[in-house]
């Protein structure tokens, strides 16, 4: 079954350049007011109160499930911060994936040279295997940037009893400050312009993950393989566990 992954490579190749250079929903900002939200000025008689993200053919919003129907403010920034968390860890999930399987197999936990280790779906195993405190430490450097994100972004639970997660007033959804290439513009239409090539790329990198994994879980063939740019040098009685 080969259609899934050809699906999700060609999607991420076509689909990327695509929101790279399509036309952009005008947004005007406000630089004199909100200077903490990077000039956006909350609508509520806009698409999810005039955030940006939106390109045609859907320059008005796409949300066919209806989330952004009646949602206030603090609610669809809430859902701008989880959408951006996740489009970026899927982002570096859909590299990883490819980088680490045939025919590239780079891999910084182990040496990959001697032997094919696999779809990238059962790279934990050999993880546990060879490195058995990486996922002690990983749950370390996780929380404790979950910790700063929660610090620079959202309320004190002690300042909202009752509210349920809040974020700050003036905490624009997914800038916790983190910008050690200095990319970050600092004209706020630019600034929206970019944001919204990143929620578009991290978009389209969630479906292609997905896509990737459901046809390592189908066949347990690495992605290349299943498209025939790469040998299958894999052999499953290798791996420590077994299924």
């Amino acid at each position: 079954m080969m259609f899934p992954t050809r699906a999700a490579v060609l999607s991420l190749l076509v689909a990327a350049g695509a929101s790279a250079f399509a036309p952009q929903k005008t947004i005007k900002f406000d630089t004199k007011l909100n200077s903490g939200l990077n000039g956006w000025t909350p609508n509520e008689s806009e698409f999810a109160f005039g955030l940006p993200g939106a390109i045609p053919p859907f320059a008005e919003g796409f949300d066919p499930l209806g989330f952004a129907e009646g949602a206030d403010l603090q609610k669809m920034k809430n859902y701008r911060e989880a959408e951006l968390q996740h489009g970026r860890a899927a982002m570096l999930g859909a590299i990883g994936l490819l980088v680490t399987e045939e025919p590239i197999e780079f891999h910084p936990l182990f040496q990959a040279a001697n032997k094919d280790i696999g779809p990238a779906i059962r790279h934990l195993d050999e993880v546990r295997a060879v490195s058995p405190l990486f996922f002690e430490i990983l749950g370390i450097i996780i929380g404790a940037l979950e910790l700063n994100r929660a610090l620079v972004g959202w309320e004190a639970p002690g300042d909202v009893l009752g509210t349920g997660r809040t974020l700050k007033e003036d905490y624009f959804p997914g800038d916790v400050g983190f910008d050690p290439l200095g990319l970050k513009p600092e004209d706020p239409e630019e600034f929206a312009t970019l944001h919204t090539k990143e929620l578009q790329n991290g978009r389209l990198a969630m479906l292609g993950w997905a896509g990737m994994v459901a046809q390592e879980l189908v066949n347990g063939k690495e992605i290349f393989v299943n498209l025939g740019l790469a040998e299958d040098r894999f052999d499953p009685s290798t791996l420590p566990v077994q299924f």
